[in-house]
């Protein structure tokens, strides 16, 4: 009997491994990603239809590009750089090509990248003639030994790696110029930004089929913005952040309030430490910064693939996709 009894115990844990395996493979096999591009005042009334039609098209491409490197078991690291690249060559966003102005009427680029799986991370800051910012964020992380670069260093680190160089011209677009112009009309003191206009940074977060979580930011800064600022996208911890033991976010707002704040890392200690979910988290942490004086948005993504955002504007430019599921595309708050 007592033969039997451990035979049949030993057939019941046999199954138990092989259920728990086979769930643990299907849930390996689960991807997520999610983009912004841009928080502020994103309502209908503000935005034509063709330019509407054309933001939703830009934002699915981004989701695509990044989503056909995680379907095939591609790097989250990877899919966030696809992801970003598309945005940044896009000029309906505040990234690469179409990023806004300085006060001295040049274009300069921030953008960072960070590992969730070794916490590795890159940035660069002030970049005028690097095609795709976020390659060069990337190339800083595995190429150096250094987490920042900025300006003229920058760049001429990006030559010496071979990475795809611009004219300053490629960033130009004469709508930003003229938002340059109406800017000067209104504002007379220095550092006086444009707070009705939208933050255009774009973003990515992702966790792929490994488990492993990536996070990156690209933005053209704010209009007016004065010599050598530079605002929270290329800093890791307020911009950007991933580690696999809780989630990686990627932020668009006011840069100097989410510096302060430190939002990327506050949203994911509090959801390691204090077990909050992505939404809870990031929508907490955004109160608190808007108590601060600062609005925009954040996107998250759990160690476990749960995704989320959380604004406290009237829109924000984002998307989401996941392993079987059809692509979501929101502008609006009401969305």
């Amino acid at each position: 009997m007592r033969i039997k009894s451990w035979a049949k115990l030993a057939a019941i844990a046999a199954a138990l491994v092989s259920t728990v395996a086979s769930t643990a493979a299907a849930a390996g096999e689960d991807w997520t990603l999610v983009i912004h591009g841009g928080a502020g005042v994103i309502q209908r009334d503000k935005i034509t239809p063709e330019r509407e039609a054309a933001i939703r098209a830009a934002l699915q491409d981004a989701l695509a590009a990044g989503s056909e490197v995680l379907d095939k078991g591609g790097k989250a690291m990877d899919a966030i750089e696809a992801t970003i690249r598309v945005l940044e060559d896009d000029p309906n966003f505040n990234a690469g090509r179409g990023a806004v102005f300085t006060s001295a009427g040049t274009n300069e680029l921030d953008a960072s990248i960070m590992d969730g799986a070794t916490r590795d991370a890159g940035a660069v800051a002030g970049v005028t003639r690097t095609r795709h910012p976020i390659s060069l964020a990337r190339a800083v992380m595995e190429r150096s030994p250094h987490v920042m670069l900025s300006g003229e260093g920058a760049d001429d680190f990006s030559r010496d790696h071979g990475l795809e160089q611009a004219d300053p011209s490629w960033f130009r677009t004469e709508e930003r110029w003229q938002q340059l112009q109406t800017f000067k009309t209104r504002h007379q003191a220095l550092g006086d930004f444009e707070r009705e206009a939208k933050y255009g940074t774009v973003g990515a977060v992702a966790r792929d089929t490994h488990g492993n979580l990536a996070a990156g930011t690209s933005t053209g800064g704010l209009t007016g913005k004065l010599y050598g600022r530079v605002g929270d996208s290329p800093i890791i911890g307020a911009g950007t952040y991933a580690d696999n033991r809780a989630c990686a976010v990627s932020a668009t707002g006011a840069g100097e309030y989410y510096i302060r704040e430190g939002v990327a890392r506050e949203i994911c200690a509090r959801m390691q430490l204090l077990g909050e979910g992505p939404k809870e988290a990031a929508d907490t942490v955004q109160k608190e910064t808007l108590a601060l004086g600062g609005d925009g948005g954040v996107i998250v993504v759990a160690r476990d693939g749960t995704p989320a955002w959380s604004f406290n504007t009237p829109g924000m430019y984002r998307g989401m996709a996941r392993k079987g599921s059809e692509p979501r595309i929101a502008l609006y708050g009401d969305e």
